[in-house]
C-alpha cells in the first residue's frame, strides 16, 4: 500500500537502529505521508513539525523524483486530491517478487546533518509500522492458506501452554508434558517450526497412521518368511528383495540392509569373517587418515563436516550427543578422504543417519531417539560405526555423480523430473511456469538429500527398504518417487497463486504425521510412473 505523498515507504521499511534519514525524508515524515503513517500506528492526528504540510509533501515528491535509484521513485507527479492509499499489486512471479521487496538501503551516505533530535521518534514510528504491517501480511497469508476443510486439523495441532495437542491418529505417540515443553523451548531457541514429539524409529503400530495392532497375522507371517530366508545357507537375494519391497520388519532390518547393500555376502558361513575383516579395515583407515584432519589441505573439509554435524536432525536428542557426533565426523571424514573426486559435500551428512539408527536398533529395544549411547559397550559402538560407514559408501557409489564438481547428477535428475511432470500433470507444470518457479529451486534438495528433509526419519527408513530392493533404487527409482511426491500435493500447489507462496509450500510440506500407509501409497504411484515411462522414451519426451 503506497502512502499519499509517495514518501512513506522508506520510513516504513527502514528498521529501528538503521542509518539516519535524509533531510527530505524527515520533511516527508512531517507531511501527508507522515500523518498517514502515524494514523496506521495509532498515533494522534495533527502536525508533527512546524513546516507547512504542502511544502513538505512537495519537497518529498521532488526528492523521490531526483533520487531515481531509490525504490518507490515517482515517475509522474500525482495530484494531492487523488493521493489516496493504494493497495500494492500482489507479486505473481519471481521477478515481481524481487522488485517489490527492494527497500531503501541504497540511500547514499552523503547527508552530513545531525538529526539526533528526530531519529528516535522516526525509529519508533518505523518499528511500530513495520511490525503492524508484517503482522497484517502474515494474517492475510494465513487466511489464504488455511481452508475451511483443514481448519479443524490445524487447530488440533496448535501448542497450548507447552503442551502438544495430539490428533487421534497419533494418540499412541503421546509423551510427557515436560518433554514437550523442553522440545518446544529448543525449537523456539533454534527458530525452527514446532513439530510434535513423534518417535524417530517407531514400531510397526507407530508407523501406521491408522493405529493398526502391533502385529497382525500377515506381519507375523512376513517376519517368519524373512527369518527363513536369512537363516538359509545361501540367502536368495532376489527373493529377499521381493519380500523387502513392501517394507522390512524392524526385527530383521539390520541384517537385511547389510545384505541388500552388498556389504554382507549371501553365504551364511562367510558373514562373520567378512564383518570382522571390514570392521578392522575401517578402523585401520581411521588410524591412517584421521589424524590428517589437522593438516592444511584437509582443514577445510574437516571444518565443514564439523559445522554440519550439529545441524543433522537438530531436534532429535540422539544426534546431539557428543559421542554420536564424533562417530559421524569420523565416518564422513574418512569417506571424503577416500573419495577425492567428490570429497565431502553438504547433504552427505544426512545419509549416515538412517544406517546409524537401523544398526543401533539392533541393540536397543526402546525408542532410539532418546537413547544414551554411552550405555553401550565400546565394541558395539565400533561395530555400528563401521557398518554405517560401509553401507553409506555402497549407497554413494551408485550416486557419486550427485556430489562431484557442479553436481551433474542432480542437474540431470532435476531436468528429468521437469520433463516427467510436464507429461504426467501438465496443469501443475504450467502453474510453475506461470509464476516462474524453477524446479531447481525446490527439487535440488530432494535429489541432494534423497527427500530426507521432506520426510520424518521413520518414513525415510521405510522408503529405503524399497530403494534397496529396487535395481538402481537410489539413482533411478528415486526420480519417480519425487514425481509422485510432487503430484501428491497438486491441489495445494494449484491453490497457491504467487511465487513466494509456492516456494513456502514446497519447502515446508506437511508430512510430519506420515507413516507406512502414506509411504506405501507414494511408492505404489512411483512404481506405476516407472512402469509407464522408464522404458518408453517416446512417451517420456514430447
Amino acid at each position: 500500500m503506497a502512502p499519499p505523498g509517495g514518501c512513506g515507504r522508506a520510513a516504513v521499511r527502514r528498521p529501528a537502529g538503521g542509518p539516519p534519514p535524509s533531510s527530505a525524508l524527515r520533511r516527508c515524515a512531517a507531511g501527508p505521508a507522515g500523518r498517514w503513517a502515524r494514523s496506521l500506528a495509532g498515533w494522534p492526528a495533527g502536525p508533527a513539525r512546524p513546516l507547512p504540510a504542502v511544502m513538505a509533501a512537495e519537497s518529498g515528491r521532488q526528492f523521490w523524483k531526483r533520487s531515481a535509484k531509490l525504490p518507490g521513485s515517482f515517475i509522474k507527479d500525482r495530484s494531492k486530491v487523488n493521493a489516496l492509499p493504494m493497495k500494492s499489486k500482489k507479486a505473481s512471479s519471481f521477478h515481481e517478487f524481487a522488485r517489490n521487496t527492494s527497500d531503501a538501503w541504497d540511500i547514499g551516505d552523503d547527508e552530513d546533518e545531525d538529526f539526533s533530535s528526530t531519529s528516535s521518534s522516526l525509529q519508533t514510528l518505523n518499528s511500530k509500522v513495520a511490525k503492524a504491517t508484517a503482522a497484517q501480511v502474515l494474517e492475510n497469508h494465513s487466511k489464504l492458506r488455511v481452508k475451511p476443510e483443514r481448519a479443524q486439523s490445524t487447530l488440533s495441532d496448535m501448542p497450548t501452554n507447552c503442551k502438544v495437542i495430539k490428533s487421534s491418529s497419533e494418540a499412541q505417540l503421546s509423551r510427557t508434558s515436560e518433554e514437550a515443553c523442553v522440545r518446544t523451548s529448543l525449537q523456539k531457541q533454534q527458530s525452527l517450526p514446532l513439530r510434535p514429539v513423534i518417535p524417530l524409529v517407531a514400531r510397526i503400530s507407530d508407523q501406521n497412521a491408522s493405529g493398526a495392532p502391533p502385529m497382525t497375522v500377515r506381519e507375523k507371517t512376513r517376519l517368519e518368511k524373512f527369518r527363513q530366508l536369512l537363516s538359509s545357507h545361501n540367502t536368495d537375494l532376489d527373493e529377499l528383495r521381493k519380500c523387502s519391497w513392501p517394507g522390512v520388519p524392524r526385527e530383521v532390518r539390520p541384517v537385511t540392509w547389510r545384505l541388500l547393500s552388498g556389504y554382507l555376502p549371501a553365504n551364511m558361513e562367510r558373514r562373520k569373517l567378512t564383518l570382522q575383516r571390514k570392521r578392522e579395515e575401517y578402523f585401520g583407515f581411521i588410524q591412517q587418515y584421521y589424524d590428517s584432519r589437522n593438516e592444511e589441505h584437509h582443514q577445510d573439509t574437516y571444518r565443514q563436516i564439523h559445522i554440519d554435524i550439529p545441524r543433522t536432525n537438530p531436534l532429535i536428542p540422539l544426534f546431539q550427543q557428543p559421542l554420536v557426533q564424533e562417530i559421524f565426523e569420523r565416518i564422513l571424514f574418512i569417506w571424503a578422504i577416500r573419495h577425492p573426486a567428490s570429497g565431502y559435500v553438504q547433504g552427505i551428512n544426512d545419509l549416515v543417519t538412517p544406517f546409524f539408527v537401523v544398526f543401533l536398533s539392533e541393540y536397543v529395544e526402546e525408542d532410539v531417539e532418546n537413547f544414551d549411547v554411552t550405555n553401550l559397550s565400546q565394541d558395539v559402538l565400533r561395530s555400528i560405526e563401521a557398518d554405517s560407514f560401509w553401507c553409506m559408501s555402497k549407497l554413494l557409489d551408485g550416486i557419486q555423480d550427485n556430489y562431484t564438481f557442479a553436481q551433474p547428477g542432480i542437474q540431470k535428475k532435476v531436468k528429468a523430473l521437469e520433463e516427467l511432470v510436464s507429461r504426467i500433470d501438465e496443469q501443475v507444470h504450467n502453474h510453475f511456469r506461470k509464476y516462474e518457479v524453477e524446479y531447481l529451486q525446490f527439487a535440488f534438495r530432494w535429489m541432494n538429500n534423497l527427500l530426507m528433509r521432506e520426510l520424518p526419519l521413520r518414513c525415510t527408513i521405510r522408503l529405503w527398504d524399497t530403494y534397496q530392493s529396487e535395481p538402481e533404487g537410489f539413482s533411478h527409482f528415486h526420480l519417480y518417487v519425487c514425481a509422485a511426491f510432487l503430484i501428491k500435493w497438486r491441489k495445494e500447489i494449484l491453490d497457491e497463486e504467487d511465487f513466494q507462496g509456492l516456494l513456502m509450500l514446497l519447502q515446508n510440506l506437511p508430512t510430519i504425521h506420515w507413516g507406512n500407509e502414506e509411504i506405501g501409497l507414494l511408492l505404489a504411484e512411483a512404481y506405476r510412473l516407472k512402469y509407464m515411462f522408464a522404458d518408453a522414451p517416446n512417451h517420456y519426451r514430447r
